[in-house]
């Protein structure tokens, strides 16, 4: 019998030895742009928010009960993991986890870039995307949160769908979405693809089950109806950008106006290729536009929404490269390491005043509660309970489910008639049931300060006392009874 013919002799050796190269330089990158992240003990009040749901869970919490939040509940999940193996004192295992998911990213673009336009291009495609990834505000950019956790689900999602392996893909879109509902826009680069490899017939089922099974799932072992509401219908007045029109332009320009500028060594090969060539990524285009559309969904524009593009646009980039002359792509890896240079060095130099005062006021906090009470913080910064190692007395972290208020918006949608549906009457519920030991009025002249919502003010004048002031944020204790 004749043996079967052997591969040829260099084919595994050359694979292995070009991922044994590239995954240490990738991995020391992805260690180094994300430095700042361990640096403070937190980046903004998602992480926050995120941190106090962790703890609300490992004590007996329920999704969409007692721990509310408009977003799916893959990261608090995570979080929470994260807390039962290390503790609930410290972020430094999500930042930990924050740069496997860079790492990750940055493997299956350059997969994906070898894929199409050979060795040289995976390298590219790589260094690019973790180079521009901190390409905006430290507090969007280094923060363990949920566009992060996106990136490389999204990343995985087209690297399958290439490849035509359709239910892995539809589970990947499934991990998107499930980690936030913006992260589901990868669906139109994979559909895409999936037409494209003309397999309609049976990618489509694979796809649809691939996606369904993981979210149903999510649905059933929290809660059909709340997951239903919490992530989908629930969110309505939330997207209004009613009498704060200029302040959602204002920071829509800003936040693209970073992005561009960590993106000068993208994008103007980007557009020399256009004018010279075509590249034929059409899914890759369809990638960055449907991310475009997710950053814009909800007309919020925060900067960490941005963060969705970094992908697409590194590998659009890279694909420009390949019409152009050599030098063009050292001319576009040497200013894109200048950009992130400078973001580095904003993200370890700049100060974090916010930080500071939620610092300050949680050493109020532990100086006037025991450990056991519970506290009503009543802001925008929910940082503050896990900052002081007290629970909420409230299933509503912030004030914004309350009052409609998020972002800075100043405008007429601010008040109890547009809060979440059916906040109010829980909210007076837990109140009683929970009465807190201290309130912190936090509203510092926001619009949604207790003076404009009568629930809040029969709430401070029925029984509490005014004690101290930190930084503008006034404390109140409950009043001795007599």
């Amino acid at each position: 019998m004749l043996a079967a013919p052997l591969a040829p002799a260099w084919t595994v050796p050359t694979r292995t030895a070009y991922w044994t190269r590239l995954l240490p330089l990738l991995s020391v990158l992805a260690c180094v742009t994300r430095i700042p992240s361990f640096a403070r003990p937190l980046w903004n009040p998602d992480e926050g928010y995120l941190a106090v749901q962790a703890r609300l869970l490992a004590q007996g919490g329920q999704l969409y009960e007692t721990v509310v939040d408009r977003k799916p509940p893959l990261l608090p999940w995570l979080y929470e993991a994260a807390f039962a193996v290390c503790g609930p004192g410290s972020l430094t295992p999500l930042r930990v986890l924050a740069v496997l998911a860079q790492l990750l990213t940055a493997v299956l673009l350059a997969s994906l870039a070898r894929r199409r336009w050979g060795d040289g291009a995976g390298r590219t495609a790589g260094v690019l995307y973790l180079l521009v990834s901190v390409g905006l505000n430290p507090e969007d950019a280094q923060a363990a949160t949920f566009e992060v956790f996106i990136l490389p689900c999204t990343a995985a999602a087209v690297w399958c769908a290439d490849r035509g392996r359709w239910g892995t893909a539809g589970t990947a879109v499934a991990a998107a979405f499930l980690t936030k509902q913006t992260g589901g826009a990868v669906l139109l680069p994979v559909a895409w693809l999936l037409y494209r490899q003309g397999t309609p017939r049976t990618g489509v089922p694979r796809l649809a089950a691939g996606f369904a099974v993981p979210v149903l799932g999510a649905a059933l072992v929290t809660d059909p109806a709340g997951f239903l509401f919490w992530t989908v219908t629930g969110s309505a007045a939330y997207a209004s950008v009613t009498g704060s029109e200029l302040h959602v332009v204002a920071r829509a320009l800003t936040n693209t106006a970073i992005l561009a500028g960590a993106s000068a060594g993208l994008l103007p090969p980007m557009v020399r290729a256009l004018r010279i060539a075509r590249t034929g990524a059409v899914d890759l285009w369809l990638w960055l536009a449907s991310s475009a559309a997710a950053v814009a969904l909800g007309c919020h524009f925060f900067g960490h929404y941005y963060l969705q593009l970094t992908a697409p646009l590194a590998l659009l980039a890279t694909g420009a490269l390949q019409v152009l002359p050599r030098e063009r792509r050292v001319a576009a890896v040497l200013t894109s390491a200048c950009c992130c240079a400078v973001f580095l060095a904003w993200g370890l130099l700049a100060p974090r005043p916010e930080l500071a005062h939620a610092q300050r006021l949680a050493a109020a906090l532990e100086r006037r509660t025991a450990p056991a009470d519970r506290v009503l913080v009543w802001g925008i910064h929910p940082e503050t309970y896990w900052l002081a190692g007290r629970l909420p007395a409230t299933r509503y972290l912030t004030a914004g489910l309350l009052t409609n208020y998020s972002g800075g918006r100043d405008g007429p949608q601010v008040g109890e008639k547009y809060a979440v549906a059916g906040a109010w009457p829980v909210f007076r519920r837990e109140m009683s049931t929970h009465r807190p030991a201290l309130v912190v009025d936090d509203s510092r002249g926001k619009p949604y300060a207790p003076d404009r919502l009568p629930s809040l003010r029969r709430l401070l004048t029925g029984g509490y006392e005014e004690v101290g002031t930190v930084d503008g944020a006034v404390l109140y204790a409950r009043a001795p009874q007599e």
